[in-house]
């Protein structure tokens, strides 16, 4: 495999960019111009003398705005651990480089709409959770990595690499056409990675999360729900559980997904949205897709089914078991389990009811084991699909459930654990495994919802907790602030970010100029005003009960039916995003 270089310095000119690569041996210099915008490999002799100089950990890529081309770099990194004796670093920071000298040439609103795009990038690149590797593929599971020919062996890290979670692949597309390139950039995953040394019975053993974000139909918790016309699924996330143990490596996989047809629950300033299924887009077609590039990717599909079986989720499960029933496929089974209902008051022990459900499958299915000697002894034949909602607490708790279970297995094959042990037993890694799972559940939830994960005290402790309940209210408050009045934002710097969105520099408007309808500033002011005098007139009582109940009834009412009318045309005042057509986004 063509590795990635991993050292960089950074040289400024006027007139260009000299990324010198600085591994032991090389000379090799990506020379960018600042007006051409064209890229050419070069030497490091071809530096000037006065080019301003600093060391950078990499490049994120390229990015069109409306003040020209700029250069996005990774500043800071931290390295997370090393798989299969490969470091894998996690980006910390990074740095928006204008092609451009200047925006003179703009007008006021160019400049104004340059600088909420930049800010929309920054958002982006804000959000926890990048991680990269200069000489392995992240992108790949290594069941995947293990069937593979030797061309593609061959290939370098950008050529290679499953583009689902490829989340620089928009800002790469100058260096893809260009192979002798290659070597200055690498892939970066979203999603979180976190890998621990651990010792049970006095052997060390290294043991791996990864859950890869996909790219498609990516987005924010209530602007993108189900699927695309191409079959993708909103917050698609592939998570790998890896264990390395003595020259032997197993790796045990599980994907989540929104509900894959056609449906969208856009927030309108209610609590719970009522979720809508279209009614005239064929569904079964993307529903088809969908499933037949999974069965193509990761073979036998089994669909837990998380959500409610009562109340606005009702019509979701039904719609989910019928589609089933249509596609008549049988690498697809279907299982729905009420998580809501089976363990409310505090009944989580219910969950092994689902985990005894389906244990026969995952046996059937197993796991990819590898010995020492490279020798693939098992491979994983299916797939658990999870999804609940937003494919994010409920789906975690299960997910780690049925991760724990194989894992056993895997540390009895590889001679880690003695027949009889149990995972549980074993206190200190119990303590890491809970808390690692804990820690994946809040990454994917801040990157989609906003905030931290719900149910996460369960995850750690394996009970639920009153303070857990608590947290879980403080955290569904601030997603509700989020998703109405902020997630906008979020869905537009993504779509940006990923190319969804393209900006052309002829073009003098953006959309991002928007008028909004008199309502948005009229009512709430008037609905402030009203409830203002309504406490006004309660605290400074009148001459007589009667007078101060009147303006209090008055003021009150005033207060209450401005505030109803709000709620009706909750839509108009919630932070829709304005950059991807309303039909991308339903």
């Amino acid at each position: 495999m063509a590795t990635a270089y991993e050292k960089f310095n950074l040289h400024t000119t006027p007139e260009k960019f000299y990324i010198e690569a600085c591994d032991d041996g090389s000379n090799d210099v990506l020379s960018i111009d600042r007006v051409s915008t064209e890229m050419i490999l070069t030497v490091r002799k071809d530096i000037p003398p006065h080019a301003v100089t600093r060391p950078i950990c990499g490049i994120m890529g390229t990015i069109r705005l409306v003040a020209g081309t700029y250069l996005i770099v990774i500043t800071k990194k931290k390295k997370v651990g090393d798989l299969l004796g490969h470091a894998v670093w996690k980006a910390m920071d990074f740095d928006v480089i204008s092609y451009k000298k200047t925006v003179l040439h703009l007008t006021d609103n160019q400049m104004q709409d340059n600088k909420a795009f930049l800010s929309m990038i920054n958002s982006v690149l804000l959000t926890d959770g990048f991680y990269f590797a200069t000489d392995y593929d992240l992108t790949h599971t290594l069941q995947r990595l293990a069937n593979t020919s030797p061309e593609f062996q061959e290939m370098s890290l950008l050529e290679r690499a499953d583009q689902r979670f490829v989340w620089n692949g928009h800002l790469l597309r100058e260096f893809m056409p260009q192979p002798e390139l290659h070597r200055f950039a690498y892939p970066v995953v979203h999603g979180f990675i976190i890998m621990k040394s651990c010792c049970i019975n006095g052997k060390i053993f290294d043991w791996n999360i990864i859950s890869r974000r996909s790219c498609f139909r990516a987005g924010v918790r209530y602007y993108v729900r189900g699927i695309d016309s191409e079959g993708h699924a909103a917050n698609f996330v592939e998570t790998e559980q890896i264990v390395q143990y003595s020259g032997g490596k197993a790796s045990f996989v599980q994907t989540r997904g929104s509900i894959p047809f056609y449906w969208s629950q856009r927030p309108n300033l209610k609590y719970k949205p009522k979720p809508q299924i279209s009614k005239t887009i064929d569904h079964l077609d993307g529903f088809q897709r969908h499933f037949d590039s999974q069965i193509i990717i990761y073979g036998k599909q089994v669909i837990l089914n998380l959500i409610d079986q009562k109340g606005s989720e009702k019509q979701l499960e039904q719609a989910f078991d019928k589609m089933v029933s249509s596609l008549g496929n049988r690498m697809v089974k279907y299982i729905a389990f009420d998580f809501h209902k089976e363990c409310s008051r505090m009944r989580w022990h219910r969950l092994q009811i689902l985990v005894d459900m389906v244990t026969e499958m995952q046996d059937e299915y197993g796991y990819f084991l590898v010995d020492v000697d490279g020798n693939v002894l098992v491979q994983q034949e299916g797939m658990f699909r999870s999804n609940c909602m937003d494919c994010l607490d409920r789906t975690n708790v299960i997910q780690s459930l049925l991760a724990r279970r194989s894992l056993q297995s895997q540390l009895e094959r590889l001679g880690v654990l003695h027949m009889g042990q149990r995972i549980e037993d074993q206190a200190d890694f119990e303590k890491i495994y809970k808390n690692a799972w804990a820690d994946n559940a809040n990454a994917c939830a801040k990157q989609y919802a906003g905030t931290g994960a719900l149910k996460t005290d369960f995850t750690r402790t394996g009970k639920r907790t009153q303070w857990g309940l608590v947290m879980d209210g403080w955290n569904s408050m601030i997603r509700y602030y989020k998703n109405n009045f902020s997630d906008g934002f979020r869905q537009d710097s993504i779509d940006l970010f990923l190319g969804n969105y393209s900006i052309d520099e002829a073009d003098m408007t953006t959309p991002l100029h928007e008028t909004k309808d008199w309502k948005f500033l009229t009512l709430p002011i008037i609905m402030v005003v009203a409830f203002s005098m309504c406490i006004i007139c309660l605290l400074m009582a009148g001459d007589t009960w009667t007078e101060t109940l009147a303006y209090v009834l008055f003021w009150g009412t005033a207060s209450f039916v401005t505030a109803g009318v709000i709620l009706f045309n909750g839509r108009e005042f919630v932070d829709a995003p304005k950059l991807v057509q309303k039909e991308k986004m339903d």
